[in-house]
């Protein structure tokens, strides 16, 4: 069993520092360009998507890409049964 407490524990950390690295490469990405610079995310939980941006029409976008990766997700989990 101490093998598999190592695992955890290591995939912990390991997804623990991505998530620092992600957060830090924001905050520079952020820092670094000018206050005209266009951002958006698409963030799914499960198969619902939610949209956000600095403009309408980059939201509007995301959310398309979102419904498009729901459309697949639904696609595929339906032929796999």
């Amino acid at each position: 069993m101490r093998a598999s407490e190592d695992f955890i524990r290591v995939g912990a950390t390991v997804t623990f520092i991505g998530f620092i690295i992600v957060l830090l490469g924001i905050a520079l990405t952020m820092l670094q360009h000018s206050a005209s610079t266009r951002m958006s995310g698409l963030i799914m939980l499960g198969p619902i998507p939610i949209a956000f941006g600095s403009t309408p029409e980059i939201t509007t976008n995301m959310l398309g890409l979102g419904l498009i990766i729901t459309i697949l997700y639904l696609f595929l989990w339906k032929t796999k049964r």
